[in-house]
């Protein structure tokens, strides 16, 4: 039954912490660094395909990844 609610795990790109970032496949600490630096940039996501933007995100780390993350504005600061 643990491996049915990890298959579930969406995460959302604007509220992310490192930690769930590295649950990702292919994102370890350095690159989930990179991901929270560039939403904090940038005021947070906009779509999905903004983190090609992203050096070490690849095309095909970004199809490994995308059906596993979401963009949802923030709630944080409202």
């Amino acid at each position: 039954m643990k491996v049915a609610a990890i298959l579930l795990l969406v995460i959302n790109l604007n509220t992310a912490t490192l930690t769930e970032l590295e649950a990702l496949p292919g994102i370890g600490p350095a690159l989930a660094r990179r991901i929270v630096e560039f939403r904090e940039k940038r005021n947070g996501f906009r779509r999905v395909e903004e983190l090609l933007a992203i050096p070490g995100i690849s095309e095909k780390k970004w199809r490994a990844i995308r059906d596993q993350v979401v963009v949802k504005p923030s709630t944080i600061g409202s």
